[in-house]
């Protein structure tokens, strides 16, 4: 299952995309979402 870095730009990013762990990219809706579930980044 693909995660949130399949539509990203970066091959960097990209050679994750398959990893089997919610990555998130580095992006305001992230930080969002840890501020939202009191994580850190």
């Amino acid at each position: 299952m693909p995660n949130r870095l399949a539509d990203a730009t970066s091959p960097y990013l990209l050679q994750h995309a398959d990893n089997p762990v919610d990555w998130w990219p580095w992006t305001p809706e992230a930080f969002e979402e840890a501020r939202r579930r009191g994580v850190p980044v």
